[in-house]
């Protein structure tokens, strides 16, 4: 149904979410007008919209967290409201109330609601008078040191240090002896004071292992409250959200109905008209307790789109046009499962650093139940300025086990190159067996992964298959060689091909014997890998742009493969290594070769990502020890600790403060052992 109260929409944010807004308001018959900055003048969501609005240099605070120009530009283009997405202003009172004040409808709560909701004292202060269990913690700011310690010894460790103000888990510290307090009040008060002008921390005990259960509910101005199902959020790292699903694997019907009706109450409480999130932790007795509400869209509402059938957006802009909800909650039904992976612009190998440069290679999985949010395409710049957030591939299945393969699937389809993403790494969580059996926490990555790798190998069937889909390549292009050899020089090479061939793979101390028949008539071959038979048909053999598509067995499957050198990179299902493909032959020579490592301690620190050099805390001539804090590094809304990886005395500092910095650049340098 056509909107017709909002004829144009000025969409405030970038990226995917403002894609995914411009294509809601285009079936609605709504105008848009993208903002863009000077680092986004090429991005699809400013050619998507209708029409666009420059707003200034790449740093946010000049460009899309300036409100007074964002406003000017909403008018002066005719918009009747202004969309804020998720993110940057999504959750500023003065802004939504500016906005207001301006004449124009903000798509979003009632600044009074953001404010109260987005002041986790206030906030947590209104879940106990509306009776929502809260985790045992202060109830105001702590003043200090000392009376941290004082309520440390009420509640006991660990416990943690939170903010008052913003989100994203920026500021927020764990605390586990007393000795760390001091350190941590500092640090966390530090990174809330840089980040959000507020350096008011207060305590909560820690709970181990806990689940992170949000509640999605829709309000309307006329006191109408739906909750539509949760999500499981466990899945994070550094408090960033990796994986998201819905229904949880730990909710029942009756838990769901509990926490929906408690949600519902403090958005009544609250006076809330919208879309927002409710967030609790949900401890290993079932016991749940209320974290904070997010006053915008999520990042992750995909999900709850896809097994609802609502659009979440659509469902704003009628509330914020005034009109009551469409909807009672009998008529909530929960259909199927999803889960979304988040691929972001970082480094899963190198502590999920941040990852820039220019997009070289994009492509995304279609099919069925499977839908892609992305902000990029071929040739998109990824700078430090925003988020890492480039896409979300999500799937949607009738069951958990059908989601979790559709998705596995469509990873695999992904290709996305110029810079590390964390593509695989996603991939390998959702095939994790403790992942597969639904055993999550908040814990789960460092549980189960390090350095971006699990902490489990492989399963040897994954690698076989690699193997078979590695020989194919090799022998391909080795017979390419072979025939271009033959027409260059018709005694090269002369007779005919051979139906069987040999072929020795090498990987993770895995030697595979792969032999592949050839049944040219029909684009199949007929292969074993040790003991193993295998029937795959290749009719076209279509290995584009570094993917390729196989039916091995009756099923399906999607490999990455580049060469590497003299060897293949494969990439499959989370599965990352570079396979050595030998004749017989060659390995009999080249399985004696031994190779020795032989490793050198580096007197020089290397920068591991780009950045904003915020604060240095050593000189030339201090002493180190291995861990302690060198320097903080800002990088796509993020500050990140450099720690010493040794010993030793300073020689150099070759940076400072407010100095840019890249990837691979030498900070310091110690003094020779």
């Amino acid at each position: 149904m056509r909107c017709r109260v909002f004829e144009r929409i000025l969409i405030a944010n970038r990226g995917e979410i403002a894609r995914r807004i411009i294509k809601t308001c285009a079936r609605l018959g709504i105008g848009t007008v993208a903002i863009y900055s000077q680092a986004d003048a090429r991005s699809p969501h400013v050619e998507e919209a209708d029409d666009a609005a420059f707003i200034g240099p790449p740093v946010a605070t000049e460009s899309y967290l300036n409100r007074e120009k964002i406003i000017e530009a909403a008018i002066s283009f005719g918009c009747r409201a202004v969309h804020p997405g998720y993110g940057f202003l999504s959750e500023n009172a003065e802004f939504a109330r500016m906005v207001e004040q301006s004449g124009l409808a903000f798509i979003g709560p009632s600044p009074e609601a953001i404010a109260l909701l987005g002041d986790k004292i206030a906030s947590r202060e209104l879940a106990l008078k509306a009776g929502v269990p809260v985790v045992p913690g202060t109830q105001e700011p702590i003043a200090g040191v000392d009376e941290a310690i004082v309520v440390a010894e009420q509640i006991g460790f660990p416990m943690l240090l939170k903010p008052a103000a913003g989100g994203g888990g920026r500021g927020m510290r764990v605390v586990r002896e007393k000795d760390e307090l001091a350190s941590a009040l500092e640090a966390a008060r530090d990174e809330t004071r840089k980040g959000f002008a507020d350096d008011r921390i207060f305590i909560e005990r820690y709970v181990e292992r806990p689940r992170h259960i949000e509640i999605q509910i829709m309000a309307d101005t006329f006191g109408n409250v739906v909750y539509l199902g949760e999500r499981e959020c466990s899945v994070q790292r550094r408090y960033q959200k990796v994986i998201e699903e819905t229904p949880s694997p730990a909710v029942d019907e009756p838990l769901r109905r509990h926490m929906g009706e408690t949600a519902c109450e403090l958005a009544r409480a609250a006076g809330y008209a919208g879309a927002g999130t409710v967030e609790f932790i949900l401890d290993p007795a079932g016991n749940f307790y209320f974290l904070e509400m997010n006053t915008r869209l999520q990042v992750e509402h995909p999900v709850t789109e896809e097994v609802t059938g609502l659009d979440l957006v659509e469902l704003q802009i009628r509330v914020a046009a005034g009109e009551p909800l469409a909807l009672r909650q009998a008529d909530v039904s929960l259909n199927g499962w999803a889960i979304e992976a988040r691929i972001c612009a970082e480094d899963p190998s190198r502590g999920s650093f941040p990852t820039t440069g220019i997009v070289t290679r994009f492509a995304m999985p279609r099919g069925t139940g499977v839908r892609v949010d992305s902000g990029i395409r071929a040739g998109s710049l990824v700078t430090i300025y925003y988020d890492s957030l480039l896409a979300k591939v999500i799937a949607h299945g009738e069951t958990r086990i059908d989601a979790i393969r559709r998705l596995s699937k469509a990873l695999n389809g992904c290709h996305i190159e110029g810079f590390a993403t964390t593509v695989d790494f996603a991939n390998a969580v959702v095939n994790h067996p403790a992942f597969v059996a639904g055993d999550l926490s908040t814990h789960f990555l460092e549980e189960h992964f390090q350095d971006g790798e699990s902490k489990i190998p492989p399963r040897e069937e994954d690698l076989r298959l690699l193997s078979i889909a590695v020989v194919l390549v090799y022998h391909t292009r080795q017979s390419l060689v072979r025939e271009s050899l033959r027409e260059a020089s018709p005694r090269v090479g002369a007779g005919e091909e051979a139906r069987v061939h040999h072929y020795v793979v090498n990987v993770d101390a895995h030697v595979f014997e792969v032999e592949m028949e050839a049944d040219f008539s029909g684009g199949v071959w007929y292969g074993t890998v040790g003991e193993f038979s295998y029937k795959v048909v290749t009719p076209k053999f279509e290995y584009y742009r570094r993917r390729l598509k196989l039916n091995i067995n009756g099923t399906s499957h999607t490999f990455r493969l580049q060469y590497e050198e003299n060897h293949i990179r494969a990439f499959y299902c989370g599965i990352v290594r570079t396979f050595e493909v030998y004749t017989p032959r060659e390995w009999a020579l080249a399985h004696h070769m031994i190779r020795e490592r032989v490793e050198v301690l580096e007197n020089f620190l290397k920068c591991p990502m780009p950045g904003l050099v915020t604060a240095v805390s050593v000189a030339p001539g201090d002493y180190v020890r291995r861990g302690q804090e060198l320097l903080r590094i800002e990088s796509m809304k993020m500050e990140t600790a450099i720690a010493s990886f040794r010993d030793g005395e300073i020689d150099r500092v070759l940076v400072q403060p407010k100095q840019a910095v890249d990837t691979d650049e030498i900070l310091l340098t110690f003094k020779g052992s």
